[in-house]
């Protein structure tokens, strides 16, 4: 099989410059949705406070697991010190934030790691990102087909910017195929998809989307993190990935008090709706 080629995506997206004697965030966007998706947020940011997005969409070895197979050619520490080293995180004098949305929040906390003790980051915010602990590192056999279906729901939602009206009891117990044949139901039913979708290619997209939750899923087994050196604040979605687990795993990794606040939307739409993007902004404004 031939090798996908490079995508022309840009590893670093420069949203919004900071102004003289304000900080930076610096994002970790780990793909699925385009990162232009944090416009929204670099809208609500005060005057003079930076935005740089740092897209694992632009990391050829990490793009491309997606596409055969969800197996990277790389590892999670790999991934981090790139990003480090992509824009000088930590290697310049003025103050930031890093910051990280789903599994782009496990790399970003794997980067305060990585920074000098004098040039860390003041605060770490996690965008319903799920720890990389032991209760939440699971076999690729684990992952229980009921709940990649809600989330693939709430990704195909986002994607074509029309909710897919499908609830978690109406996927509880299914298998793929079965499940598959309700979403497709239930997304014509809602004009998201044309009444000529068939179900194969339904399954074709479902299946790349489970290969990228695949390769973060091993990526995120062999990792061991350390406790954060920096206070961690947790945003959750009011439909998030883990509902029942308020601080998501984080608690053991945030030595410092890890803050949980909670903002509108599910863990895709969070970062498209413009309520949300205040929320999330209003905690970025101080460094």
């Amino acid at each position: 099989m031939r090798r996908p080629r490079k995508p022309e995506l840009p590893l670093v997206h420069r949203l919004k410059a900071a102004a003289e004697e304000r900080h930076t965030v610096y994002l970790v966007h780990p793909g699925a949705l385009d990162a232009s998706v944090h416009g929204n947020l670099a809208d609500a940011l005060p005057d003079g406070i930076g935005l740089t997005v740092l897209d694992l969409g632009g990391v050829a070895e990490y793009w491309q697991a997606a596409l055969t197979g969800g197996h990277a050619d790389t590892t999670l520490d790999a991934l981090a010190a790139r990003l480090m080293t992509a824009v000088g995180v930590g290697s310049g004098d003025g103050p930031y934030l890093l910051a990280g949305w789903s599994f782009g929040g496990v790399v970003a906390h794997a980067m305060t790691a990585l920074a000098a003790p004098r040039r860390r980051p003041s605060r770490l915010v996690l965008l319903d990102s799920i720890a990389p602990v032991d209760a939440y590192k699971h076999d690729d056999d684990a992952l229980e087909p009921s709940l990649l279906l809600n989330w693939f729901a709430m990704y195909l939602g986002a994607k074509r910017g029309r909710p897919v009206p499908v609830g978690e009891e109406q996927l509880a117990g299914l298998g793929t195929e079965d499940g598959l044949k309700v979403l497709l139901e239930a997304a014509i039913a809602a004009e998201v998809l044309l009444p000529s979708t068939p179900l194969p290619g339904l399954r074709k997209l479902y299946d790349t989307y489970v290969d990228g939750l695949l390769r973060n899923n091993r990526l995120t087994l062999p990792h061991r993190p350390t406790p954060s050196p920096v206070p961690v604040v947790l945003v959750r979605a009011d439909r998030g990935l883990v509902p029942g687990d308020r601080g998501m795993g984080w608690e053991s990794l945030a030595p410092y008090g890890l803050d949980v606040r909670e903002c509108p939307g599910d863990h895709y739409t969070m970062l498209l709706r413009s309520d949300a993007a205040t929320t999330v902004a209003s905690l970025l404004t101080q460094p």
